[in-house]
C-alpha cells in the first residue's frame, strides 16, 4: 500500500493488485527466444530454436499458427507497428516478413553472412533494423526490403539492436560487452557504454527516448540517461545472466527475464525490485509488454508461451485523487462498492510470487496448430510470388497491407488450379538429384543475393563520397567568387 498526500492534507491511500497469470500456450518443441503482441492485441507472435514462428490468437477456439520456412533457430520475432506484417530473424541468415493469416505468405531476404539475432521495425513501419554475429547492424526499407546503410564498429557478435520511439536513434548491444548509440542520419556512433562486465544480451528504449537499459551475462541490468551518458541505475536482483528487457508503456516499470527462470519487475521512480514471479521451469528467455502495458509475455527453455496480466498499473495516482474529489462533493455517503476491490500493496520488501503451481493446474492450452508455409519449389522467395504475386504493393502501412493480402486473395482465387497441382507435388517424395540440384541452385542464389547486398552497400559508399565532393567544391565555389 502506497501513501501520499494531496495538496489538501488529505492522505492518500493507493490500492494495487499483483500480477496474474493469465494463460499459457503449447506448441514450440524447443526453446522460446522472443515473444511480441500484435498492437491490435489479437495476437502474440513467438519465435523458437525449433525454426518455427508462431502466431497464437487470444479469441477462443482459433486455431495458432505455425508458420514454416527458416531452416534455422528462429532468433527474433516483431510485429510491424501496423499489426499486419511480423519480422523474424533467423540463424540461416535470413529474415522474413510474414503476413498472420492461414495463408503463411512472407518474403524472404538474406541480411547477413551469419545468425540474424535480433530484428525491430522503426515507428512508421517504413525501416528494419537487423543485427547479427556478423558484427554489423544493418538498415532496410521495409518495401522491397532494399539495403541502406551498415553500422560496423562493434568487433564481436551484435545481439540485439533498437531504434529509438523517434527513428532517430539507433542502441546496440554486443558480446563485445558495450552498449552503442548511434544516429541513424549521421551514421555515427555518438556514444559507447562499457559498464558491462560480461556479453549484453539485450537493450531497450524507454518510451520517452531518453533512456536506455541493456541486460548482460553478467546478471546486472542497468538504466541510462542518454542525454548525460550517466548510469542512473543499476540492478542485481537476478543471480544469473538476464536474457531479455521490456519497458511498461508507463516508463514507470521495467521487465526482465533471466536464466535464473524468473522474471523481475522493477519500480523504476522508487529504484527498487517491486517484484520476483516464478513461472517457467527453467531460464526465462524472452519477455515483452504489450502496448497498452495491460499484459506482458514471457517464453523459457520450457518450450511454454505465458501470458500475464500486469494490474499493479490499474489505478493511476491522479485517477485515485480525482475520485476523492468527486467523493467528496457527494452529498450521498459513500458506499462500500465505491472502495476498488483490490488487494493492498506492501511498500519496502518485494513481492515474491510463485505461479508454478497454479500454472500446473491450469486448463491445459495446447490449440489446434496450423501449418502454414512457403510452396514448394518457392526457397529464396516468397510464396506469394510462387502463386504469381508480382510485390508491387508497399507493404508498410495498414491500408497497403490490406491491398497486398486482397490481391494475394484475387490471386489465389485466380489460380487454384495451379495450387491443387502444387499440392498434389508436395504430397509426392523428391527425387534425390532433384533435390541436390534444388540445393544447388539455392546455394547460387545466396551467393547472388551476398554479392547484390555487398554492390548496394559498395554503391550507397560512392554516392556519400560523392556528395561531399560536390558539396565540397560548392564550398570552395563560393569561396573563391569575387564579391562585387
Amino acid at each position: 500500500m502506497t501513501i501520499r498526500f494531496a495538496a489538501d492534507y488529505h492522505v492518500v491511500i493507493f490500492f494495487q493488485e499483483d500480477p496474474s497469470l493469465e494463460r499459457h500456450f503449447k506448441g514450440h518443441r524447443d526453446t522460446i527466444t522472443s515473444v511480441d503482441f500484435n498492437p491490435s492485441m489479437k495476437q502474440l507472435a513467438s519465435g523458437s530454436m525449433d525454426s518455427c514462428l508462431m502466431v497464437w490468437n487470444f479469441k477462443p477456439q482459433m486455431r495458432a499458427y505455425r508458420f514454416v520456412g527458416h531452416k534455422d533457430a528462429v532468433m527474433d520475432v516483431k510485429f510491424s507497428p501496423s499489426g499486419h506484417l511480423v519480422a523474424s530473424a533467423s540463424r540461416d541468415k535470413t529474415c522474413r516478413l510474414w503476413i498472420p493469416t492461414v495463408k503463411g505468405e512472407s518474403t524472404v531476404f538474406k541480411a547477413h553472412t551469419a545468425t540474424v539475432r535480433s530484428i525491430d521495425f522503426s515507428s512508421d513501419g517504413q525501416t528494419l533494423l537487423t543485427a547479427s554475429d556478423d558484427k554489423t547492424i544493418k538498415l532496410w526499407t521495409c518495401h522491397r526490403q532494399k539495403f541502406l546503410f551498415s553500422l560496423n564498429q562493434h568487433i564481436n557478435w551484435v545481439r540485439c539492436a533498437k531504434f529509438s520511439p523517434d527513428g532517430r536513434l539507433i542502441v546496440s548491444g554486443s558480446d563485445d560487452k558495450t552498449v552503442k548509440l548511434w544516429d541513424k542520419n549521421s551514421k555515427e556512433c555518438i556514444h559507447t557504454f562499457y559498464e558491462h562486465g560480461g556479453f549484453v544480451n539485450h537493450v531497450e528504449f524507454h518510451p520517452s527516448g531518453t533512456c536506455i537499459a541493456s541486460a548482460g551475462t553478467d546478471s546486472t541490468v542497468k538504466v541510462w540517461d542518454i542525454r548525460t551518458n550517466k548510469l542512473l541505475q543499476h540492478y542485481t536482483a537476478h543471480s544469473a545472466a538476464v536474457n531479455s528487457l521490456a519497458f511498461h508503456a508507463s516508463g514507470n516499470y521495467l521487465l526482465s527475464g533471466s536464466d535464473d527462470a524468473t522474471l523481475k519487475i522493477y519500480d523504476l521512480l522508487e529504484g527498487r525490485l517491486f517484484y520476483t514471479l516464478h513461472g517457467h521451469q527453467g531460464p526465462t528467455t524472452a519477455v515483452t509488454f504489450a502496448r497498452d502495458g495491460a499484459y506482458f509475455a514471457s517464453g523459457g527453455s520450457d518450450e511454454q508461451v505465458l501470458v500475464w496480466k500486469t494490474n499493479f498499473d490499474q489505478l493511476d495516482f491522479d485517477d485515485v485523487l480525482q475520485s476523492h474529489k468527486e467523493r467528496a462533493k457527494s452529498k450521498e455517503p459513500p458506499k462500500v462498492s465505491d472502495i476498488p476491490p483490490r488487494t493492498q500493496k506492501r511498500s519496502g520488501t518485494p513481492t515474491r510470487l510463485d505461479c508454478r503451481a497454479e500454472l500446473k493446474n491450469m486448463e491445459d492450452e495446447q490449440p489446434l496448430v496450423t501449418e502454414v508455409g512457403p510452396a514448394l519449389f518457392s526457397t529464396g522467395q516468397s510464396s506469394s510470388a510462387v502463386n504469381g504475386l508480382t510485390q508491387e504493393y508497399d507493404i508498410t502501412t495498414s491500408d497497403q497491407c490490406v491491398g497486398f493480402e486482397s490481391a494475394s486473395r484475387s490471386r489465389s482465387s485466380q489460380n487454384q488450379s495451379s495450387r491443387s497441382t502444387t499440392q498434389q507435388l508436395e504430397a509426392k517424395s523428391i527425387p534425390p538429384q532433384l533435390s541436390n540440384t534444388l540445393e544447388q541452385i539455392v546455394g547460387q542464389l545466396d551467393v547472388l543475393t551476398q554479392t547484390v547486398s555487398l554492390l548496394e552497400q559498395r554503391l550507397t559508399m560512392t554516392e556519400n563520397k560523392l556528395r561531399e565532393c560536390l558539396d565540397n567544391q560548392q564550398k570552395i565555389t563560393l569561396q573563391i567568387r569575387p564579391t562585387d
